[in-house]
């Protein structure tokens, strides 16, 4: 599915830009920055989970456990 999104911005930027050896590379570069950028919320998305039990845990301890102190 990362390719077709690669390829597909790629193509779409140089349809924008024309086709010459700098427009190829910002093309690539642009391609680059969107993948790594749905990477990151990918990654985002995998350790919400861990993070929402985390903030809990956090939450749990300072209502109930911090109080009786």
């Amino acid at each position: 599915m990362f390719e077709l999104v690669f390829v597909l911005v790629f193509l779409a930027i140089l349809v924008m830009t024309g086709v010459t050896a700098l427009t190829v590379t910002l093309a690539i570069a642009g391609s680059f920055l969107v993948m790594v950028m749905l990477g990151m919320i990918g990654v985002m998305l995998q350790l919400l989970p861990y993070v929402l039990a985390f903030l809990i845990a956090i939450w749990i301890y300072k209502r109930f456990v911090a109080q009786s102190n």
